[in-house]
This record gives C-alpha cells, structure tokens and sequence, in this order.
C-alpha cells in the first residue's frame, strides 16, 4: 500500500510541476535541449579539450595484481562506484566509469 501511494505522491507532483520547474529533481533526466545546446557551446570553443582527450593524456596505471580497483582518483567524494578491472590481456584495460587505463606491472 505504501508503494502505491508513493508513486501516486510522484505522478501527481510529476503532472503539477510547472515547464519551468527543473526536469533535474526527478530521477536525474536532463532536458535534452539543454544538453545539445551546452554540447554546442563546449564544442565551439577550440581551445578546450574534451574529456576524452584529457584522460587519454593519462598515463596507464600500473597494477601488480590481476585485478585492478578504480574509483575515479583519490577523492572518494568525486568518485564512482568501486569497478574491478581483469587484466589478464596484454592491453590497458579501461574503466566504465571515468576512462583510467590499467595494465599489469610485469617485473620479471
């Protein structure tokens, strides 16, 4: 019973809500017309690089073990969820996440 009346609490709050309330309170969705908009306006400016390109620029880690553990850098707080990350091919091995690069440290 709880469940239904929570979920008829968001379909009403969902159906009242105004066109200028922002999309962002409910479940993360982004107004696409905004994204493409924003998207364009990074893409414009040359000088800036994309995210891709700045974290291709780091390095691959190298990892002693099999099994690598990422969570986005050294901040816990700016970090994502806990990704172990298999090694065993002889390329880097990527992070879903934020795109650090893994290999395994050979010392023979």
């Amino acid at each position: 019973m709880a469940a239904n009346r929570l979920a008829s609490n968001l379909i009403k709050a969902l159906k009242s809500s105004s066109p200028s309330t922002s999309i962002r309170a409910f479940s993360g969705l982004v107004n696409s017309e905004v994204t493409s908009s924003h998207t364009a306006k990074w893409m414009q400016d040359t000088t800036k690089k994309s995210p891709m390109e700045l974290i291709n620029e780091v390095p691959p880690i190298k990892v002693e073990g099999r099994i690598a553990a990422c969570e986005g850098g050294t901040n816990p707080a700016l970090g994502h969820p806990i990704e172990f990350i298999c090694l065993d091919k002889p390329e880097p091995a990527v992070c879903k996440y934020c795109g650090l690069r893994y290999v395994q440290d050979h010392h023979h």
